[in-house]
């Protein structure tokens, strides 16, 4: 009787599945941390209304009631010229949306209209403060 030299095996070492497992792991981990939006995280009210505008400005007011116009933090008494800079000459219809976390107090929205007012009162414009919301559930 003639035996075969070469037998087959039929274990598999588990331990580079683990180690590739293991690379794929913090590999996403260190992607997912590296990935920051710009965005304020805001509870939006709700509303069933579904209008949309083109975006010229965002004004962002978080719950600590800190205002930040697209990307630059600023005081409220700067909300006017820093409005006024992001909008680009010439338009005078630019629509400024304002996400306004839903505890922020109704005197801060009115500081936004305000600056937005004033800004038309000084160029003639007529620019408009549109509520950003989320969808009622």
């Amino acid at each position: 009787m003639i035996q075969s030299q070469n037998k087959v095996r039929i274990n598999s070492s588990s331990s580079t599945m683990s180690d590739l497992v293991f690379l794929l792991l913090i590999f996403f981990m260190i992607t997912s941390t590296l990935i920051s939006p710009n965005a304020v995280k805001l509870l939006l009210p709700e509303s069933n209304s579904k209008t949309m505008a083109k975006q010229n400005v965002t004004v962002y007011i978080d719950d600590q009631y800190a205002f930040q116009v697209n990307d630059t933090r600023v005081l409220p008494e700067m909300l006017e010229p820093t409005i006024s800079s992001y909008i680009e000459p010439g338009i005078s219809d630019a629509c400024v949306v304002l996400r306004a976390d839903k505890t922020v107090p109704v005197q801060y929205v009115v500081n936004v209209i305000d600056a937005v007012n004033a800004i038309n009162d000084k160029s003639g414009a007529k620019h408009k403060v549109i509520l950003a919301t989320s969808p009622k559930k």
